[in-house]
């Protein structure tokens, strides 16, 4: 029979003694990303290594950005493994080879994706299927490979009242809640939709093995890809910078902070959460009326 007595532990001066900086550090952390080798994966990669931490590259692509050896000259440890998120055979022979020449994955950040931008009466079985295995079955065998490792292993020391065996974090969108003007994304919204709703189950699941489960959902972020729409897609440019309530399109570093706070002990109590990082955008419109 369970006890009706709570397990309450009375110490509750810890602050005094956590200090913050040390909570947000990442120092020797083993992080994994997939989508590593460019775009918002690349400029985690770089908010890890500052942080203390060790980046640890999945990609399909084994040309990174030029970026990619910037970081490599600051953590030379860096390595990129080139593998694909859609095959699971492939994918968990590249998490024994991460863990087997690291020892440990003390966080998984699931970056990559794809972003179809076509009318739905358009899309194609076989396009939207490649869209929902990267997007989706991509992230759950991801995470499902990190937390299986994770659960093996040792807490790592921590200055916070409690600390986990590791942390997933899933990078969904703001495009979970909402339409984007003027671009043709429907299995784009739905697999981003999936990957907050498998975060909220994971984080449920795990929190007894010391797991923690979280998303970033990004508005509209600077990248190359978004660069080179804007070029393409004069009008896409301006909602991408005018929508927003506060009227800028959001650069990776607006990223960096919230990813080193989920992988760090200083969230060591949150788990099932979502960061929107949009701008306002998520909130609603601001439209002066005449």
């Amino acid at each position: 029979m369970a006890s009706s007595v709570a397990n309450l532990n009375r110490s509750n001066d810890t602050y005094l003694s956590a200090n913050v900086f040390d909570l947000f550090s990442l120092k020797e952390s083993v992080v994994v990303i997939t989508g590593g080798a460019r775009g918002i994966g690349l400029a985690l990669g770089f908010a890890i290594a500052e942080a203390g931490g060790v980046p640890v590259m999945i990609d399909a692509n084994g040309q990174p950005h030029e970026h990619f050896y910037i970081l490599q000259k600051m953590c030379p440890k860096l390595k990129l493994f080139v593998s694909d998120v859609t095959d699971y055979e492939k994918l968990e022979k590249t998490f024994g080879e991460i863990v087997s020449e690291f020892g440990r994955i003390d966080g998984c950040i699931t970056a990559a994706g794809v972003c179809p931008d076509q009318p739905f009466l358009e899309r194609s079985p076989a396009s939207v299927k490649r869209c929902f295995d990267i997007n989706i079955a991509g992230t759950f065998f991801a995470a499902q490979l990190a937390a299986r490792q994770m659960d093996k292993q040792a807490k790592q020391p921590s200055s916070s009242p409690s600390s986990s065996k590791g942390s997933i974090v899933m990078i969904a969108s703001m495009a979970a809640h909402r339409a984007s003007k003027g671009q043709f994304t429907s299995d784009y919204c739905a697999s981003k939709g999936a990957v907050n709703s498998l975060a909220k189950a994971l984080s449920v699941e795990l929190a007894e093995k010391a797991i923690r489960v979280n998303t970033i959902s990004p508005g509209y972020i600077m990248t190359d890809m978004t660069l080179a729409i804007s070029d393409t897609r004069p009008g896409l440019a301006k909602v991408f910078v005018d929508d927003p309530p506060m009227k800028r399109m959001g650069d990776r570093t607006d990223l960096k902070g919230a990813a080193v706070y989920l992988l760090s002990d200083a969230s060591a109590y949150m788990t099932g959460g979502e960061l929107l990082i949009t701008g306002g955008l998520h909130a609603g419109l601001y439209e002066e009326v005449a």
